[in-house]
């Protein structure tokens, strides 16, 4: 039996090949992968890598342009008309590198589900997933506009995650350039709602699962290049106490203060935080009314990070069953998203895939968990073939350093032309 290509071979290229500059990433090129995990050969073109390089970087300064053109379109989570909108110029630009886009309606604003043709249409669909809200209010773009200074874009939702929604449209946009088509079919899945938890996202995420070989997400890599290979789970609760106002002058003894009950619970939730796999955020406080009205209701929005389902599980009883420290005080909790635990697995033949490409087109590229949560933690918390951070390299996401390295989208950009193109290998056991 004839050996299995090298890398470079598979992607049409010759073994000897010189590498492009590699990207900023970080990999041991011993534990680079070998003939016996090397890539199928693809009927792409002769000279592949070379051919992806270059054109990549000659679509960068459009697919950066784009990317600042789609963070202009302010977007926040739950305001539907200007996601609605977003959506729209999506679709549209999706659907000139040859996508069906279809919008899926929600109240708080649209999701997309987009289909790419694959050359061969009866292999099982490759799924992308994707966002299109971010955490910036309406008006950011006043005094924090997008702008280029020293290699790096800024802007409210440059890198988490226009600046991915750029990139595959730009990938897509260099195979078609080439005549190419996508191995197997592509679908991606873009919510309205993931920096809120995907309440509503997360049933069209579920449902794209199935069947699914593999699954991609575009949120940002790591700072250093490096993709995310795990991720922690993560729910959002809202803490509601419900007291009884009255004067808080003259007749304070008749009052049960919602606000001073919450305090306690808050005091009494930080606890939570010293378990082992737990992470607690209080992002939110609300309550009463007057400074002179005892406060009848108040009430947090908790953010949870969990390192495994048992500590998830754990909490969230223990958030279940609260108690009041006040007569007359009620207490509740209610789940307002979760997504589970997303574990690191050993081997990972999908990062393996993904490095053989990058080191066939120049770059050095490896994977690491990652503290935060999206919506991949669906697909790898049930043992699909799953990669996160295949979106831009910056840092800075939720904050006013928000930024991409605008010398890292070509090679961001060949290197998801190139998953797109090269046939995949087994992934799973059958």
């Amino acid at each position: 039996m004839a050996p299995e290509p090298h890398p470079a071979e598979a992607l049409g290229a010759p073994a000897g090949t010189p590498a492009a500059p590699a990207a900023a990433t970080v990999a041991d090129p011993a534990e680079l992968p070998t003939a016996a995990t090397a890539v199928t050969p693809t009927a792409a073109l002769p000279g592949l890598p070379r051919t992806l390089a270059g054109r990549a970087r000659t679509l960068a300064a459009a697919v950066r342009k784009r990317c600042g053109d789609l963070a202009r379109i302010e977007s926040p989570s739950g305001d539907a008309a200007r996601l609605d909108s977003l959506a729209e110029e999506l679709a549209a630009g999706y659907a000139a590198t040859g996508a069906t886009a279809v919008r899926q309606r929600c109240d708080h604003g649209d999701h997309l589900v987009l289909d790419w043709p694959g050359q061969q249409e009866d292999l099982p669909h490759l799924l992308v997933v994707g966002h299109h809200d971010t955490v910036w209010p309406v008006g950011t773009l006043t005094d924090w506009p997008v702008e280029e200074r020293d290699g790096r874009l800024t802007g409210p939702g440059v890198l988490d995650m226009k600046g991915g929604l750029a990139l595959l449209e730009g990938a897509f946009a260099l195979l078609a350039d080439l005549g190419q088509r996508p191995h197997r079919p592509v679908r991606m899945v873009i919510v309205s709602d993931e920096e809120v938890g995907s309440p509503d996202g997360r049933r069209l995420v579920e449902r794209h699962l199935r069947g699914a070989a593999a699954v991609l997400g575009l949120e940002p890599g790591h700072p250093d290049g490096r993709l995310k290979t795990a991720r922690r789970g993560s729910t959002r609760v809202r803490l509601t106490v419900t007291g009884r106002e009255a004067h808080a002058g003259n007749d304070a003894a008749d009052g049960v203060s919602a606000i001073d009950e919450l305090v306690d619970q808050l005091i009494d939730v930080r606890g939570l935080a010293r378990q082992p796999g737990t992470e607690l955020n209080t992002g939110r406080i609300d309550g009463g009314t007057r400074a002179n009205v005892i406060a009848g209701r108040a009430e947090a929005e908790l953010g949870l990070r969990f390192a495994t389902t048992e500590a998830q599980r754990r909490t969230l009883d223990t958030l279940a069953h609260l108690t009041p420290h006040r007569p007359g005080a009620d207490v509740r909790t209610e789940v307002l998203s979760s997504r589970p635990a997303w574990p690191e697995r050993t081997g990972n033949p999908l990062l393996r895939h993904v490095r053989s490409l990058a080191a066939a087109l120049g770059q050095r590229l490896d994977g690491a968990p990652a503290g935060g949560a999206g919506d991949t933690n669906l697909a790898g918390a049930r043992g699909l073939p799953t990669l996160d951070g295949l979106g831009a390299v910056g840092g800075g996401p939720h904050a006013r350093t928000e930024h991409l390295r605008v010398d890292q989208l070509g090679p961001r950009i060949a290197l998801l032309a190139a998953l797109l193109a090269v046939p995949l290998p087994r992934l799973r056991e059958r």
